[in-house]
């Protein structure tokens, strides 16, 4: 016989059993989902932006193909949930779309190029990805986005509205491992986006010295002592003839990588590893996906024409309104409808019963009419069997002569 399986009792996460932080519910949070044709690439990049987003999105969301957008709405405020990026796959063409929740803005980018993060790093020399990297949000860079233009503003402070801000006075320097850049070519109308982890190495060491200082260990195979291992090409390493000056920085404070003190002279090197977008912004929209389309890459139309649309929306807003309004009537009157019809259901059953019960008297009487006609040879009285409507059960109790006569008729049976 199997042994019987110990009964664990259920436990809450710690998310039910504590309040959230402070911190934690005011950083943005994000939904990362596609949309439309399948295509293994798209859901690829689609999981490569969430890596983009981390810590605050939902690495693991599933998706399945019944699900609506008004799903993830209805479900973002119990997330802190603040922006929505869409991955939209057409025929011809891939938009991205960005939805600040729950009332918009929307704005809609046509994606021209994208690189996959896979694909980075396989053509770089030194891949350099930590999966501790990805516990941080990202610093977001904004190139050139100065220029006549509401859309440029409302494009950039999207952008960076969806990471959480970082206070320059009071941030850990060791907490910024990645950083995003989002670049604007005013000719073409091209965003270019790139996403590179953050290296800070210390700087006027020779090679043998930084092997030393950055923990890792050296082959002294061709050397008699350590001090031949330390003096030999006097000279910088490899890797900081690289190093341009302008990437050369003081830090303010002494970080976990050994060798960058405080005070003291370090490098920052950037290292790709995806993934890449070339994006142009075709549209902002005011609501939700839908509503007044604010601006226009394509399309651009005068005074009358948005006055009219607006009337053509509100009217639209309207007429759903009373639609609703009316949906909702209907439901309340078929409810009342119901239940009136569930009572005279009730009643009218009530009544079949009563008269099947009176039927079934009737029946059972003239058969003991019968039988006893059959057996005694006489008529029975009237009031014998007599079928009387009473809520009682019990049988009538017989008169006098009819238990006479069955006396007699047990004495002639004995006999």
């Amino acid at each position: 016989m199997g042994k019987a399986k110990k009964a664990h009792p259920k436990k809450r996460t710690a998310a039910f059993k504590e309040k959230e932080a402070h911190e934690l519910v005011e950083a943005p949070h994000s939904f990362i989902i596609h949309r439309g044709l399948t295509c293994p690439y798209i859901t690829d990049l689609t999981l490569d932006f969430r890596r983009i987003m981390e810590p605050f999105t939902a690495a693991q969301l599933k998706e399945k193909k019944t699900n609506r957008i008004k799903d993830f709405v209805a479900m973002s405020s119990y997330f802190h949930v603040s922006h929505m990026g869409i991955f939209n796959k057409a025929i011809s063409q891939l938009s991205f779309k960005i939805v600040r929740m729950p009332r918009g803005p929307t704005l809609t980018f046509k994606v021209h190029q994208f690189t996959l993060s896979r694909d980075v790093l396989s053509t770089s020399k030194r891949q350099f990805v930590d999966e501790d990297m990805f516990k941080h949000s990202p610093l977001v860079i904004m190139n050139n986005f100065t220029g006549d233009g509401k859309h440029l503003k409302l494009m950039a402070s999207t952008f960076q509205n969806m990471f959480p801000a970082i206070n320059l006075a009071q941030v850990n320097i060791a907490t910024i491992r990645r950083c995003l850049l989002f670049s604007y070519t005013p000719d073409t109308n091209l965003i270019e986006m790139r996403h590179y982890s953050v290296q800070v190495v210390p700087v006027g060491l020779t090679r043998g010295v930084k092997k030393l200082v950055m923990g890792k260990i050296p082959n002294l195979s061709k050397c008699e002592d350590i001090a031949d291992f330390i003096m030999q090409e006097g000279g910088a390493s490899e890797s900081e003839m690289e190093d341009d000056e302008q990437s050369q920085v003081v830090l303010p404070q002494t970080l976990k990588r050994k060798g960058n003190l405080e005070d003291n002279k370090s490098a920052v090197r950037l290292h790709e590893i995806g993934p890449r977008l070339t994006m142009q912004l075709m549209k902002i929209e005011e609501g939700l996906l839908t509503g007044e389309v604010l601006y226009h890459d394509h399309i651009v139309k005068t005074e009358e024409e948005k006055e009219k649309l607006r009337k053509m929306i509100e009217k639209k807003r309207k007429l759903k309104e009373y639609r609703k309004k009316v949906q909702e009537d209907n439901r309340a009157r078929n409810i009342r409808a119901k239940e009136g019809t569930t009572g005279s259901r009730k009643k009218a059953k009530t009544e079949a019963a009563a008269i099947g019960d009176d039927a079934k008297e009737e029946s059972a009487s003239e058969d003991d009419a019968k039988y006893y006609k059959e057996e005694v040879g006489e008529e029975p009285d009237e009031e014998l069997f007599k079928a009387e409507r009473s809520k009682s059960r019990k049988r009538p109790t017989l008169p006098a002569s009819i238990k006479h006569k069955n006396k007699k008729m047990k004495k002639d049976n004995k006999k």
